[in-house]
């Protein structure tokens, strides 16, 4: 009955809307906007306004208001509202180092977005995910392997998240003029990646260089470049301060000194932990009073309607800024056309024939191609279509969990990894499946039906890794004990004494296909097989993609966006923000595969670079070229990346720092020139108290295939090549 009188409700607000728009000047699309909110925020009592503060905000039909709720999620799909494509996790996504890609891949989810929204106003649906207020991409820096949200950002580089951030934020928001395709929100602004148990008291304290130089970066990208439309908060505490509630994070750097004009949204209860959590406040109305004082315009969670009132009569805030609030909100949306008669707007002609088509699929079955990185080939691969035999085995080789990560939406079209290599080998070739081992260690000891029969085949592919069910958020990784945080980095430990066994049955090629959204110590394996594919969480599309890498209808093009270290040994305390000996760009020690490695089936030769100019001052840029060729017999793509070294700056600048990357594909013989443009700005430093600086003196730019250091080197990567630049202030 609540739900037909909900439908009721909306569809009459729906229909009369032409006929209100005469009565109520905010309906009118032809007035100004700062009219339109000035009219109806003017209208709406105190009550009324604070309840469209929170994040499901009710509908008020006195004026013609309906109900909305802010609350949805598009991290690699359309997320928790039924069918949508499900393209790769965001760290397979980062893998691609493409970003004209991800822009596809977002903007193929913004339309599936928006044709799921025109289904559901049509249907007078107002729920939770059903919105096109998309809370989406995580743009945190993966600073340490060991956190399980790291699998939703675009890995440990600032400028990599950056690029590929502003990209999918492109993709979601569109390009009308006067309309948004959908809002996306760069999150969790600032300084956010573990511990998960810890993350509503903890108060991450980095230099103020770190600061600036890592945490920053990316959400300045975005909100400068990408005109990104949200910005969330998190939970925890910077500099002493929640983030919720910091007048630096939001009014100074954020609106003042990037001039960011959309709207913030706070983390889910991240109001609450003010004061049950951070214990900076007494009570919910202290906790609201402070959250709208620092600049949070939506609250999701409860705090605002159940304290924000009370914060206004007890003169804690100011009705005043209760209707600034309200108008920098309500922007949004009337952005997105939702106050405008239906039609007005392209986006309302968008069609349920777009979500899950057969384009989106073969797009995620592209973007799940180019994200696998292959760590380790001794000439197996690409294997034959016509082999006489093969074994599938290992306990994600059937699995659809480890296609779809978190924040997924769901799909009748996943395809499993043994079902792509079923789809792809040659009719008459016998295909030998077995779970073979559980997925993470257990005390049970079966009889061994698997090694000596998958050994008695032609090759053996082993999908082994971890899942969602140990790594992710807080709460959602059901079999971790550590809230989705993990505690080590290898395998676990029943498989890796599958893969033993496996070995020791014979000398049969064996194929790792491993699984997981964080790094995982490989070392103690990697001998025992003959090839690696990392292939992340690789969406609906993802058997298909693995087999068509594995049979070489394409060449590995995927790069590592994260450090893999050998060991814990060569990590920092995990609750330590400090940069110190982290990911590629501080990291002193040898890792296991280096930031932006990954191998293809054909070679590349370096073969020059040069500068158009080589004397940089302020406010100066140079366009850089380097010269790439494919020195193999097949056709791929090559990831150039440029990066930038300071040999005279010593401990006070970064060992490495990627300053571009441009995929470029060649055919074999063929060599291409791929240019960078480089701004002296891109060049700069911090010092120890956050303040950019151009170092006088010497600059070296690298074009390579990887970070260029010895174990890029050792794994095959081709030699880098090189010029120097000098900087003058």
């Amino acid at each position: 009955m609540k739900k037909y009188l909900l439908f009721t409700v909306a569809l009459t607000l729906l229909l009369q809307m032409p006929i209100l728009a005469q009565k109520y000047p905010f309906l009118n699309p032809n007035l100004d906007l700062e009219e339109r909110l000035n009219d109806v925020v003017g209208r709406l009592t105190l009550e009324e306004k604070v309840l469209q503060l929170q994040h499901a905000a009710p509908a008020i039909p006195r004026p013609g208001i309906p109900a909305y709720n802010w609350w949805n999620e598009a991290l690699h799909g359309v997320a928790r509202n039924g069918k949508a494509t499900v393209f790769p996790q965001a760290i397979g996504m980062a893998a691609t180092f493409n970003e004209d890609l991800i822009y596809q891949v977002a903007n193929a989810i913004s339309g599936e977005a928006r044709a799921k929204y025109n289904a559901a106003i049509q249907r007078g649906i107002n729920a939770q995910y059903a919105g096109l207020t998309f809370w989406s991409p995580n743009i945190n820096i993966f600073r340490d392997p060991r956190w399980g949200r790291g699998q939703e950002t675009y890995g440990e580089d600032p400028c990599l998240s950056g690029l590929l951030g502003s990209a999918f934020v492109r993709g979601l928001q569109g390009n009308n003029p006067q309309y948004l395709k959908t809002a996306a929100c760069a999150k969790h602004y600032a300084v956010h990646s573990g511990p998960e148990a810890l993350r509503h008291s903890f108060d991450a304290v980095p230099s103020r260089r770190d600061f600036r130089e890592t945490y920053l970066p990316a959400f300045q990208s975005l909100v400068e470049e990408a005109k990104v439309e949200a910005v969330m908060c998190a939970y925890n505490r910077v500099y002493g301060e929640p983030c919720c509630g910091s007048p630096e994070l939001i009014q100074q750097i954020l609106r003042e000194e990037w001039g960011f004009k959309g709207h913030m949204v706070s983390d889910c209860g991240a109001l609450t932990d003010f004061h049950s959590g951070h214990n900076i406040t007494e009570d919910v109305v202290e906790s609201a009073a402070l959250a709208l004082e620092a600049g949070v315009d939506v609250n999701c969670g409860g705090t605002y309607a159940k304290g924000l009132q009370q914060a206004v009569e007890r003169g804690l805030v100011t009705e005043a800024l209760v209707d600034q609030t309200l108008k920098t909100l309500w922007r949004t949306r009337f952005r997105l056309g939702l106050f405008d008669p239906p039609g007005s707007n392209p986006f309302d002609a968008i069609s349920p024939e777009v979500v899950n088509s057969p384009e989106h699929r073969a797009l995620s079955r592209e973007a799940a191609r180019q994200s696998i990185v292959l760590l380790k080939n001794d000439g197996i691969l690409p294997l034959s279509r016509n082999l006489e035999s093969i074994a599938v085995v290992g306990p994600h080789a059937a699995s659809t969990d480890i296609l779809l990560a978190n924040y997924y939406g769901v799909t009748g079209n996943a395809v499993t990894v043994l079902e792509g290599i079923t789809n792809k080998i040659g009719i008459g070739t016998k295909v030998f499946y077995k779970y073979g081992v559980r997925p993470y260690q257990d005390n049970a000891n079966p009889v061994d039906w698997v090694t000596g029969s998958a050994m008695s085949l032609d090759a053996v592919v082993a999908v082994m890794g971890i899942s969602g069910l140990i790594e992710g958020e807080e709460g959602e990784s059901i079999a971790s004990a550590h809230k989705g945080d993990r505690t080590e980095l290898g395998l676990p430990a029943n498989q890796i004494k599958f893969l033993k066994t496996l070995r020791s049955r014979g000398d049969t090629p064996i194929i790792l296909v491993v699984t997981g959204g964080s790094p995982v110590a490989l070392a103690e394996v990697e001998d025992l097989v003959d090839a690696i594919l990392w292939v992340w969480y690789p969406g609906e599309e993802g058997g298909n993609a693995v087999a068509d890498l594995l049979f070489g209808s394409a060449s590995p093009s995927g790069r590592l966006p994260i450090t893999f270290p050998k060991s814990l040994d060569q990590l920092p305390p995990y609750e330590d923000y400090g940069m110190t000996g982290r990911t590629y760009r501080y990291m002193k020690e040898e890792p296991l595969y280096p930031f932006g490695y990954g191998l293809s089936y054909t070679t590349f030769e370096y073969e020059s670079i040069s500068a158009n100019s080589k004397n940089l001052s302020s406010g100066d840029r140079t366009t850089v070229s380097a010269t790439v060729s494919n020195t193999g017999q097949t056709g791929a793509e090559e990831v150039v990346q440029l990066y930038a070294s300071w040999p005279e700056a010593g401990d006070a600048a970064p060992l490495f720092d990627l300053k571009g990357v441009e995929r470029v594909y060649l055919a074999p013989g063929q060599t291409k020139t791929v240019q960078f443009e480089v701004k002296a700005s891109d060049l700069q430093l911090y010092d120890e108290s956050g303040k950019a600086y151009l170092p006088e003196g010497p600059v070296q730019l690298y074009a390579s295939g990887a970070v260029p250091t010895a174990r890029s080197k050792a794994l095959g990567i081709p030699a880098p090549v090189s010029l120097n630049l000098n900087l003058k202030k």
